[in-house]
């Protein structure tokens, strides 16, 4: 079909041209829907892990790494994630200790993925399905292992300047990640202050990487 509104944009018809640009802007217009749908958000992000996870041996800890990095950036919304995660102390901080906090909990989760899902071994990532949470939307997944095993993952997604992203996971559905940080950060901010936070979060992606070198 392509190459037939190509010949006929070439022939200088009016009519075909109107055609190609009203096919292009519908189809950029349809891919950009599909992008906000949270559902198509969460199975864009399996994809990425699945394929990973099959070349996981050749690209080695850093490499699965290096290709989750971009991905987790732009399917979580780590800002908002970090703030909830470090409660109220958050609004102390300054914009620098705030960036630097985001960038250093983001490496944390993608170091975090790259560890767990390391290899393949048949296992599906399916999304199942979506339901209301508030003004969110809480979308329902499930990890299925080759023998039957099966864990469930919920993601809960927020708007964020219009693209829907990831807010927190929730482990058989009950069990807050962000919740989870939140009391893990909470004793490290209270003995070493934001700096010795950031530092637990780089070190803790040093563990994940020399665990896996090591294995």
């Amino acid at each position: 079909m392509a190459s037939r509104i190509v010949r006929s944009a070439r022939s200088g018809k009016p009519a075909s041209i109107c055609l190609a640009l009203w096919f292009a802007v519908g189809l950029s217009a349809q891919q950009a829907a599909a992008a906000s749908d949270p559902q198509e958000v969460a199975q864009g992000f399996y994809g990425v892990l699945l394929s990973t996870m099959r070349d996981g041996r050749s690209l080695g800890q850093s490499g699965r790494y290096a290709k989750l990095v971009p991905v987790v950036n732009r399917t979580f919304d780590l800002a908002f994630m970090a703030r909830l995660a470090v409660g109220a102390s958050w609004a102390t901080l300054a914009p620098a200790q705030q960036q630097r906090l985001t960038e250093a909990f983001g490496n944390y989760v993608s170091a975090t993925y790259a560890d767990r899902f390391d290899t393949y071994s048949g296992e599906q990532l399916e999304v199942t399905g979506e339901r209301p949470y508030g003004s969110d939307i809480m979308v329902q997944t499930k990890i299925v292992k080759s023998n039957g095993e099966t864990t469930t993952l919920d993601y809960l997604m927020r708007q964020n300047q219009g693209a829907w992203q990831i807010s927190d996971v929730y482990l058989d559905g009950t069990i807050s990640q962000v919740a989870v940080q939140r009391s893990e950060f909470s004793s490290i901010l209270r003995r070493e202050g934001v700096d010795g936070l950031i530092m637990a979060l780089n070190c803790k992606v040093d563990l994940l990487r020399s665990v896996a070198r090591s294995s």
